[in-house]
């Protein structure tokens, strides 16, 4: 969840650009995390590492360093904390040293057997500024980088680390400096993600590319259980034991800094709102060969596999997980076998029914989400199938899946999922229709025919922000003081009930409940009080008439008892337009499309709201934006 950077450069030329990157870097990756921050570079000549951090957002950093300016350097690294372990303070930040101060790291991640080591370690004189499991690390790391200067006459940080790792356990990425040799950063990783960027005379790390995008757009991939040592014109990659491992994948970081970036818009929540129908659009783009039949980006399942499959598991967590609600309904329509949706932070510990012809179709924005990653290793350890649908190249969950199915979204940079979740419904349409076009479920004409209904969405949403906005920013005014809401949806409408609900808990932290709108008279509609907002997602009428009309029934229902309605509906839907109090209109489209559209009027209310409070809808408090611990 942590944010991590780190940059080598010439090491007979000190200079403000380790500090720079690493600012930089962590300005992109704040979002996942904004506890504090902190710095610590390394050069010759010094007789310490010199680190600086600071509790709270990544300006307060600034600020103290453009106060009490910071010397040059030839390595730096820098860190923005999610805190785990020890409230967020500035003795809390990372860096960590050694008991010297000669070694310095910085942590992303949790170590299970901290509180051991802490005590082993204090047993022999060591003593513990921090509440962190980091600090653990730091001091044990300097023990180790001792040891082999008794035992060889020089440090070896390379040796240290990968030694410390062994002795590590939990989730951990950690990037490490020492001033002795003030030419290389160190790191190593477990159930936690590590790029490397390639430059040239220069070379950098970070939690993901975010960290050097604006430097280089080479990277490289650090696997599970390796360590890297990165100088100014060298990378060398090793496993825990130090075998050197030959030729590491590289790959092209298909986006630039600028997408990173607000561009003019108020908040990157905004921004990413806006860049809805381009996100549906861009996992529409090059998916099919000249046939016209679907292709996926890296497939390592054979044809055969996929005739076979005779259920599909969705694992995922908070909006990947609704996504994938909302693909249960298609792909049960069109392929006909059962979809499961399954929370990854539960599956393993149910015990859950595999098979070799179960598929698992991991979701996950980040494509580093802990709670899915162990999700999907559980399942290939029972045998069966793994697709990733995931929004980053080169990150954790598609490396160890068996098939991949890139969003190209772009870079999501708000903690909120935006544009990430209509990715994720239209990867996980071509998916279905993937396999009914395998398995023969559907015509060739009639998965075409849908196909055309997907590539009319982008223009459809594009409509929702072009012409509801000041209707949805009044509903947002008038309910700004309102205490809980309720979303209720069917069929498809629920999961998206169930996202907005999120949205409005996750940004404007107001008590929301989102479910089935058949479940209202099971209980829920005892909380329904006079002036009480209720949101209902309402399909259209025509198609299925009898889910309109039983939508309609528990909007007269919740009415009869004072509730203010709010609906999501078809244009010109006179039902909707005689009971609801405001309508966020959507253009026609078949109702297992209608998802696409109705999600971002809520996406744009719960922003509203979050705005008319005060907040800021980027950072919400207690969240981070790629959860990378269970």
């Amino acid at each position: 969840m942590c944010g991590i950077v780190g940059y080598a450069g010439n090491v007979e030329t000190a200079c403000g650009k380790p500090l720079e990157v690493c600012l930089q870097g962590l300005e992109r990756l704040e979002y996942r995390g904004y506890d504090s921050a902190g710095v610590a570079l390394t050069a010759s000549g010094m007789d310490k590492v010199t680190v600086r951090k600071k509790a709270g957002r990544l300006k307060n950093l600034v600020e103290d360093i453009e106060c009490k300016p910071m010397p040059l350097a030839t390595v730096g690294i820098g860190h923005t904390r999610w805190a785990t372990n020890g409230e967020p303070s500035d003795v809390n930040a990372h860096p960590h040293t050694s008991m010297d101060g000669k070694v310095a790291i910085i942590h992303n991640g949790i170590i299970e057997n901290a509180s051991q080591l802490r005590l082993d370690l204090q047993a022999e004189g060591y003593r513990f500024a921090s509440a962190t499991d980091t600090e653990v690390a730091a001091k044990l790391l300097g023990k180790i980088v001792d040891k082999i200067i008794a035992e060889e006459g020089k440090p070896n940080l390379f040796k240290a680390v990968r030694r410390m790792a062994r002795m590590l356990e939990g989730a951990f990425t950690i990037l490490a400096t020492d001033c002795r040799q003030p030419d290389i950063v160190v790191g190593a990783r477990h159930d936690s993600p590590l790029v490397v960027g390639l430059g040239d005379g220069e070379n950098f790390l970070g939690s993901d590319v975010a960290a050097f995008v604006a430097y280089t757009k080479r990277a490289m991939e650090v696997d599970q259980d390796q360590a890297v040592c990165v100088s100014a014109d060298k990378v060398i990659v090793t496993d825990f034991d130090g075998n050197v491992i030959e030729n590491p994948k590289t790959y092209t970081v298909d986006w630039d800094a600028s997408a990173a970036e607000k561009g003019g818009w108020d908040s990157f929540m905004d921004k990413e709102i806006h860049d809805d129908p381009a996100a549906v659009q861009r996992t529409l783009l090059g998916r099919f060969d000249p046939n016209g039949d679907i292709t996926l980006d890296e497939v390592r399942i054979d044809q055969h596999d996929f005739k076979a499959i005779d259920k599909i598991i969705v694992v995922a967590c908070g909006t990947a997980s609704y996504a994938g609600q909302v693909a249960k309904y298609a792909i049960e329509h069109w392929v006909r076998i059962p979809v499961e949706i399954e929370l990854a932070h539960e599956f393993r510990y149910r015990d859950p029914i595999l098979t070799p012809r179960t598929l698992v179709v991991a979701i996950s924005q980040s494509g580093e989400t802990m709670d899915t990653l162990m999700a999907l290793r559980h399942a290939r350890e029972q045998g069966s199938k793994v697709l990733a649908i995931c929004n980053t190249q080169g990150a954790s969950i598609p490396r160890e899946s068996d098939a991949v199915l890139y969003t190209h979204a772009g870079p999501e940079v708000a903690v909120a999922s935006t544009k990430a979740f209509v990715a994720q419904i239209t990867a996980a349409y071509l998916l279905g229709l993937y396999l009914a076009q395998v398995k023969g479920a559907m015509f060739r004409d009639e998965i075409h025919q849908v196909l055309d209904s997907l590539k009319d969405m982008p223009r459809k949403i594009q409509w929702v922000l072009d012409t509801q906005p000041k209707t949805i920013q009044a509903a947002a005014e008038r309910m700004v003081n309102a205490n809980s809401f309720l979303f209720l949806g069917r069929h498809v409408g629920y999961p998206v009930a169930l996202e907005g609900a999120l949205k409005l808990k996750e940004i404007a932290y107001t008590f929301t409940e989102g479910f089935a709108a058949g479940e209202l008279k099971h209980g829920p509609i005892a909380l329904v009080d006079e002036g009480e907002p209720v949101v209902f997602i309402v399909p259209p009428e025509r198609g299925r008439n009898v889910l309109h009309a039983k939508v309609i029934s528990g909007i007269e229902e919740v009415k009869a008892r004072g509730a203010y309605i709010i609906a999501v509906a078809e244009q010109g839907d006179p039902d909707v337009e005689w009971y609801a109090d405001v309508v966020f209109w959507r253009p026609a489209c078949p109702t297992l499309m209608s998802p696409l559209v109705d999600v971002v009027p809520l996406q744009l209310f719960a922003m509203d709201m979050a705005k008319l409070k005060g907040y800021d809808v980027d950072k919400p408090r207690n969240l981070a934006k790629s959860v990378t611990v269970e």
